[in-house]
């Protein structure tokens, strides 16, 4: 597995970085919360699937739905999907994930 890094101080600006990367017509992305990194993994080539950007800060967030919005840089937990205009991030703490394993020897 190849990997790039790419960190940030908030969580306000991974969830900025991560709006940049969703897909227009995707309003929800999965965030994992784990070992007190937020992290999402982007694949950066779809041929081989061994290479990921892994985006991330040192934070964490409670599992659960979470609303971001963009211009005022702000996030609250939520308890469903009600806006075009916002951004959502469904936040999971895995038992046990072995691509964020790897990833943090990196870091």
């Amino acid at each position: 597995m190849h990997t790039e890094y790419e960190e940030f101080e908030t969580i306000e600006d991974f969830f900025m970085y991560i709006t940049s990367a969703i897909s227009p017509m995707k309003n929800t992305l999965p965030i994992s919360s784990y070992r007190g990194y937020l992290m999402s993994f982007v694949p950066l080539g779809a041929a081989s699937g061994d290479s990921f950007l892994v985006v991330y800060a040192q934070a964490t967030l409670e599992p659960g739905l979470y609303e971001f919005d963009l211009p005022s840089k702000s996030y609250s937990k939520v308890e469903r999907v009600e806006r075009a205009d916002k951004f959502y991030f469904v936040v999971l703490t895995p038992k046990r994930n072995t691509l964020a394993d790897e990833a943090l020897k990196n870091i």
